[in-house]
């Protein structure tokens, strides 16, 4: 399949509301994802990225507010309901989440195992697909410790996908790597979408990551969504919040052609 966007949303918040216990997150959170798309929930720390992850994927039941995921309330079904749901989807966790005492061929096929009956000849068959597919073929019966950073991420990526899931879910997908390494897996993300027309949502606040990645972007700030749109035109958004944080302007910048001073200068004048 190659790559095919279209205008149905696979994704829904409406008038979402999340946190921990009494205290809220993020509120009045109203986004569609749609399919085939991927979009990229972008923030500082601290600004709910995690937190809005979290709900969507069942974890963390809103405050209040609706998710919709495939056009099911996931929160309006039983945990059964809900986990037939998400049997649809995928999930790349930060750190890979690999199990260190399992082989990565085990890794990968542990989805199938868990949710299908499917012969052990056609999981041969399929995991040996998706390391292919990753650039790992050939090393499905090392364990974890002995394959590279970079390596252990395309592993998780494999197992991540290993379902032909709907919508993969990726958490800071490129937390630890080097920057050339990074580069690497944000191509091969963006190759699987194009590939497959699967809708990927990535949490980051790696500018460089959504460069590559993102068709649309999710800003949170200042607990909400603080803006929607393609990088283009959240980097030259007339948000100050939102055009500081794509030009990496510190929040206690000040333009010194303004008539103020930067933050560099009241330093050596401190000092002087």
């Amino acid at each position: 399949m190659s790559e095919q966007k279209t205008s149905e949303p696979v994704i829904e918040c409406r008038d979402l509301v999340c946190g921990y216990g009494d205290v809220a997150v993020l509120e009045d959170v109203n986004v569609e994802i749609f399919r085939g798309e991927i979009a990229a929930l972008l923030g500082g720390s601290g600004s709910g990225k995690s937190t809005l992850l979290k709900t969507i994927v069942g974890l963390l039941p809103p405050l209040s507010g609706e998710i919709r995921l495939l056009g099911e309330d996931i929160y309006a079904m039983t945990p059964k309901e809900r986990s037939r749901v998400l049997r649809r989807t995928g999930m790349l966790y930060q750190y890979g989440a690999l199990f260190g005492s399992r082989t990565i061929y085990d890794n990968i096929s542990l989805p199938l195992r868990q949710h299908t009956n499917l012969p052990e000849p056609v999981i041969r068959e399929m995991v040996r697909q998706k390391l292919a597919l990753v650039g790992l073929e050939g090393l499905e019966f090392r364990l974890p410790a002995d394959v590279s950073g970079g390596q252990r991420k395309r592993v998780a990526l494999a197992r991540a996908t290993i379902m032909d899931p709907e919508i993969v879910f990726a958490d800071e997908p490129s937390a630890g790597l080097d920057p050339v390494v990074a580069a690497g897996l944000d191509a091969l993300l963006r190759q699987m979408q194009r590939l497959f027309g699967v809708t990927m949502v990535v949490v980051t606040h790696e500018l460089e990551s959504i460069k590559i990645l993102a068709d649309r972007v999710v800003m949170l700030a200042d607990g909400r969504v603080r803006a929607v749109g393609t990088v283009e035109e959240l980097s030259n958004s007339d948000d100050e919040i939102v055009y500081n944080f794509f030009h990496r302007v510190p929040p206690d910048y000040v333009d010194a052609g303004d008539g103020g001073s930067s933050v560099l200068d009241a330093m050596a004048d401190s000092q002087s």
